[in-house]
């Protein structure tokens, strides 16, 4: 009985070659820090958009796991920046209440480090749970959501979007430079018309 070939990895995006989605990486550097925080159950997910924002943001880090204790998470957020959690209001019921968020903190993005929980609204907010120090950060909430162009997955509600379009999304407000991210959006949508391909008629 024959073993069944390995389908060949990409080295960097980590896809199967034939679904590769390196042609649409779109360098664009960010005037924060970004640090995206992914569950594992997303990092197998084909259709997850967390690792072509890691890819196109130079500098970003992207962390797997589903509970960081307050020693990881001091060694991935020191305190050389003001960290936020781009994370929408919520009630508080069995979670630390945020501490408040002054708009003199987003001054200057340069000073900032945004961090991105890549999760299905349940998965983060079970990370939230179990990691008592994401809970106690900052909260940055999208003024404005823009309409989702992430026809691959369900949105259970208005507003909820992708994790590289609401991050795209977050950076545009703190920058006030919407345009800056244009190219990356017009090349997410490439990459949701490849998995739309990928599914049988």
């Amino acid at each position: 009985m024959s073993t069944p070939r390995r389908r060949l990895l990409c080295a960097q995006c980590l896809r199967p070659q034939a679904t590769c989605i390196c042609r649409f990486v779109t360098p664009t550097l960010p005037v924060c820090e970004v640090l995206i925080l992914q569950h594992p159950l997303e990092a197998q997910h084909a259709k997850n958009s967390a690792r072509l924002l890691h890819l196109s943001l130079p500098g970003s880090r992207l962390v797997v796991g589903e509970a960081f204790d307050d020693a990881a998470l001091q060694v991935l957020m020191p305190d050389d920046k003001t960290t936020v959690l781009l994370y929408p209001p919520t009630d508080y019921a069995g979670h630390a209440a945020p501490a408040p968020l002054d708009p003199a903190q987003l001054a200057d993005p340069q000073k900032l480090r945004l961090v991105v929980l890549d999760a299905t609204w349940r998965k983060s907010r079970k990370m939230l749970h179990q990691s008592p120090a994401l809970q106690r950060l900052p909260r940055l909430a999208l003024d404005d959501a823009p309409a989702g162009r992430y026809a691959i997955r369900k949105a259970h509600a208005p507003g909820q979007l992708s994790t590289l379009e609401a991050t795209c999304a977050a950076l545009a407000q703190l920058e006030g430079d919407a345009a800056r991210w244009q190219p990356l959006l017009a090349a997410f949508d490439g990459f949701v018309a490849q998995q739309l391909n990928l599914v049988p008629n």
